[in-house]
């Protein structure tokens, strides 16, 4: 697509870990979601945080830094249906040792029984879920689901941080 009919967030989106603005907690040198990365050894996680503080980016940048099949779907139009499609993709590609990631935004959106589709899939590696949602998970994602993940918190961009992003 041209670029400049790209939306503007799509325009400006980061491309490397050090151009997220506000994560440090997260993503600077040694911080728990920077080791995961570098550790090379990626598993399952939600972010949960304000809309536009990079768990899209983050999601994506994970896809790309793992050679990762990347599916990404929004809780608020899918179904389980969607998620056993993308499953037996993922099978498949487990067996061309290529990892898959599904990316599901407003995860919290998702009923118990869509939230319970994934849990075998998820204990097992088939699939790495990286969940995003902007409410707390720990009253909007079921605990069977929760426990199988690493939870981060993001943190809302501050002035500086999006001076740092538009400038």
């Amino acid at each position: 697509m041209n670029p400049s009919f790209q939306p503007l967030a799509e325009r400006i989106r980061p491309h490397t870990l050090e151009e997220i603005a506000g994560q440090e907690h997260l993503l600077s040198k040694g911080k728990p979601l920077r080791n995961l990365i570098e550790g090379g050894v990626l598993s399952s996680f939600i972010m949960w945080g304000p809309p536009g503080t990079g768990k899209t980016t983050i999601a994506k940048m994970l896809a790309g830094r793992f050679n990762a099949e990347f599916h990404q779907i929004n809780a608020v139009s899918s179904g389980v249906k969607d998620i056993r499609e993308i499953i037996e993709k993922a099978k498949d590609n487990l067996t061309r040792n290529v990892k898959t990631i599904l990316f599901i935004d407003e995860i919290h959106r998702f009923s118990k029984s869509q939230q319970d589709a994934l849990l075998g899939a998820v204990e097992n590696g088939t699939v790495v879920l990286i969940g995003a949602t902007t409410e707390n998970p720990s009253f909007e994602v079921n605990p069977a689901l929760r426990s199988r993940t690493r939870i981060f918190k993001l943190n809302e961009l501050g002035l500086d941080d999006v001076k740092k992003v538009i400038l």
